[in-house]
Order: structure tokens, then C-alpha cells, then sequence
């Protein structure tokens, strides 16, 4: 047997090319460490919970009896209850799929959408909606904010000098220019926690106060709107408000990301808290809740004023969850693609650009209830309610016909619906609402 002897330059160009590989792999390995969904992977299990519950249990649901006002009793039941079903069935979706391939976790939603789609259509496909789902959600959580702040100062100080909403979402925002330089979702788990707590604590307020004040003398039940094209957009804005409500896909996997083992089951329990505050709103309130119900609730005031500060709580924490996975996007294209150095400066532009951005949109479109059916339907629709179910049938290929063939083509099915008509309803009522809004007022 001859063996062949390899030529020097041959065995030069072999150094190279692994001197190379290793110089790539190990950049890749300090990008990853800057970054701030790959930062940090030995989080606890209960840093998931504390991250997913935040997510979940959204200030969302204190539009829920305004949506029921706008559905009906019979409807309203049927769609919140379904949803649940629904998201809940989705969201074990996105946790089983998180680790599926031997060896490979998708850390980025995206990701797992390109191991379906394909690279670059996966990006196509999944990024776009997700940015818009994650800045919409940093947009509204923006205007509660700063509307929580305002009920607060009214309620405590009757005889103060009235304050534009402007300022207090001003207010709002300006902790936002301090948190957003935190890292990554380790360093928020603190604030995450709190976050946590307050959401569950506003949400059980709300139905509890609701109780407290009884229903109201001149209650009704029927739906709001003086004629039926009213009706009918009405309702399909509640669609998009109870699709807001019944989310926290979004970052699902991001969170995931943050802990070293097996991916734990997300926290269930507390998407429960959602029924009671909308079903006991709506039977206290009727067709004249507020699209906040804490707007609604004037006494006992101390129990009003503490759930709205625990809003405001909760809605800090909930901006930086959804905030982190845009910050990644964002410093991953300048410094991936547009060659930027990874530094503080960076992060320090980059953050507060979002932070202002966010905050100059809420301050220009402050209604709650419109953007929330707007967002709810075109972008939680898609993320939270069938594009899971798109990427099962892809990867695990179940059996035509099947139940569980049959059953992710009825979750497509509606999704679609809920992405086509609700954000119809959702800009109906900006534009209404624009009407008599005078510019930062």
C-alpha cells in the first residue's frame, strides 16, 4: 500500500482553514455571551415561572368585561373559554418543540421557525409578526402605564391641578431608560418576580372589588353600540382583546432559553384568574365598563389605588420581558450584519432609541382598548394562536384526519379568522377614538 504524502502547502491551507473555524466559532461563542437571550443559561426553573406568568397574565384581561360588554354572555363564555383551550394547547406546542431535535435547542421563535419553514422564509415569516406582537405589547403596556399613574393622582388628590395623560406616561417611560440596560432575563428575574406577584394580586382585586361594589342600579346587558354595524365592529374588536389577553407565546422559548435543563412545563394555573375578572366585571358593570375595569372601580378607593399601582408594577416588569427578545433582534442585525462592535455604547443607543420610540407612538395613540384589538388580532392571532399549529404539522407530521391532525387545522382555522375581522374592529375604534383626541392632550 502506497500512502500518500501530503504536499506542505497542502498541510498549510488545512491550518488555515482550522484556525479559521476555530477564530469563528469562538466569536460566535462571545456574540452568544453578549447577547441577551444566550447571555445566561443557568437560570432556575422558577426564574421560567416567575418570566412566564408575567407574560401570561397580562394587563390584558382588564379589558375582558369591556370585551364582554361588547360579545354578550352567551359569546363572550363560549370565545374566552375556547381561547383559553386554545392557547394553553398552543403554548405545550411551542415547550415540546423547544428541544425536539437531539443536541439543538431553539432559543428564538424564529429559530424554530426556520428549522420548519426553512432559513430564510422562516425568518420571513416568523420575525416581522413577532417584532410587531412584542413593540405592540411594549406600546399598550406603555399607555396603561401611564393611565394607571393618572387614576392613581386622581383618586388620591381630588383637589389637585388636573395632569395631562402625557406626562405620566412620560413618567412611566423614564424607569424604562434605567431597566432597559439590564442584560439579559436573569437580571430581570427580580423585577420579573415582582411582576408576578402584583399581576395576580391586580387580577384577583379587580373581581374583588367588582363583588364588593354589587351590581349597579341602572345596569344592562346588552350590547353597546346604538346600531348593528356598531355592533358588529365592536365585536370584532373584543375578538382582538381577548386574543391579547390570552397570550405570552412571544417569548415563550426565550425564556426557555435562559435554563440549563429540559424545558420545565410553563406555569398554567394562573391564565384560571382571567374568567372570573371578566365575567364578574361585566355582571357588576354591564354595557358601561370601562375598557380598563380599574377605570371603572372608584371605592373602596385605598383597594383601587393599590391595584393600580400593582399595574403599574406588573406592566414594568412585562415591558422588559417583551422588550429583551426585540433587543436581541436588534443587536444581533448591528452587529452581525452592519459589523458594529458589541459595547455599552451600543446597547446604550440602541435601548433608549426603543425605550423613546415606544414611548412617543403611546403618547400619540393613548387608547387602550382600541390598540389592544388591533394588536390582539393581527399579530397575538398568528403567534399564539396557529402558527404553533402550522409548525407541528411540519415537524411532527401527524397522521391525516387524526385527532390531532384535526384539531391544529381547527386552531389554523379560527386563528385566521381572528387575524382577518379583528384587527377590522381594533382600527374602527382608533379612528374613533382619534377623532376627539386632541395631540397630547
Amino acid at each position: 500500500m502506497v500512502t500518500q504524502v501530503q504536499k506542505p502547502e497542502e498541510r498549510d491551507d488545512v491550518s488555515t482553514f482550522l484556525l479559521r473555524q476555530t477564530s469563528k466559532d469562538e466569536k460566535q461563542k462571545q456574540l452568544d455571551e453578549w447577547l441577551p437571550i444566550t447571555s445566561s443559561r443557568n437560570a432556575k426553573w422558577w426564574y421560567s415561572a416567575f418570566h412566564n406568568v408575567t407574560a401570561m397574565v397580562g394587563a390584558g384581561i382588564l379589558s375582558l368585561p369591556y370585551a364582554m360588554s361588547n360579545l354578550g354572555w352567551g359569546p363572550g363564555v363560549t370565545i374566552m373559554i375556547l381561547s383559553w383551550i386554545i392557547t394553553l394547547y398552543t403554548l405545550w406546542q411551542m415547550v415540546e418543540m423547544h428541544e425536539m431535535v437531539p443536541g439543538k435547542r431553539f432559543d428564538r421563535y424564529h429559530e424554530l421557525g426556520q428549522h420548519a419553514f426553512g432559513e430564510k422564509l422562516g425568518l420571513y415569516i416568523v420575525v416581522p409578526q413577532q417584532l410587531i406582537c412584542e413593540i405592540g405589547v411594549d406600546i399598550v403596556y406603555m399607555v396603561t402605564g401611564g393611565k394607571s399613574l393618572k387614576k392613581v393622582h386622581d383618586l388620591v388628590c381630588h383637589n389637585c391641578k388636573p395632569i395631562k395623560q402625557t406626562y405620566f406616561i412620560m413618567i412611566f417611560a423614564s424607569v424604562h431608560f434605567v431597566l432597559a440596560h439590564l442584560p439579559n432575563f436573569n437580571s430581570i428575574s427580580g423585577i420579573s418576580l415582582a411582576a408576578a406577584v402584583m399581576s395576580l394580586s391586580y387580577s384577583i382585586v379587580a373581581w374583588v372589588a367588582s363583588i364588593h361594589k354589587g351590581v349597579q342600579p341602572d345596569v344592562q346587558y346588552g350590547y353597546r353600540a346604538p346600531n348593528p354595524s356598531g355592533t358588529v365592529f365592536n365585536f370584532l374588536n373584543a375578538v382582538g382583546d381577548v386574543a391579547f389577553a390570552y397570550a405570552g407565546h412571544n417569548v415563550v422559548l426565550e425564556i426557555q432559553a435562559s435554563i440549563p435543563s429540559t424545558p420545565e412545563k410553563p406555569s398554567k394555573g394562573p391564565m384560571a384568574l382571567l374568567l372570573p375578572v371578566a365575567l364578574i366585571g361585566y355582571y357588576t358593570f354591564g354595557n358601561h365598563v370601562e375598557d380598563n375595569i380599574l377605570i371603572s372601580l372608584e371605592k373602596p378607593t385605598w383597594l383601587v389605588v393599590a391595584a393600580n399601582l400593582f399595574v403599574v408594577v406588573h406592566v414594568i416588569g412585562s415591558y422588559q420581558l417583551f422588550a429583551m427578545p426585540v433587543f436581541d433582534m436588534m443587536e444581533t442585525v448591528l452587529v452581525k450584519k452592519l459589523n458594529f462592535k458589541p459595547s455599552r455604547t451600543l446597547r446604550f443607543v440602541t435601548r433608549n432609541l426603543y425605550v423613546a420610540a415606544t414611548m412617543f407612538v403611546a403618547i400619540c395613540f393613548p387608547f387602550f382598548g382600541g390598540l389592544l384589538g388591533f394588536f390582539g388580532g393581527f399579530t397575538f392571532a398568528p403567534t399564539s394562536y396557529f402558527l404553533p399549529c402550522i409548525i407541528w404539522l411540519i415537524l411532527r407530521k401527524p397522521k391525516r384526519f387524526s385527532i390531532s391532525w384535526v384539531i391544529n387545522w381547527f386552531c389554523i382555522i379560527l386563528g385566521l379568522l381572528i387575524m382577518t375581522l379583528a384587527p377590522i374592529g381594533g382600527l374602527r375604534n382608533i379612528i374613533l377614538n382619534a377623532k376627539s383626541y386632541h395631540f397630547l392632550s
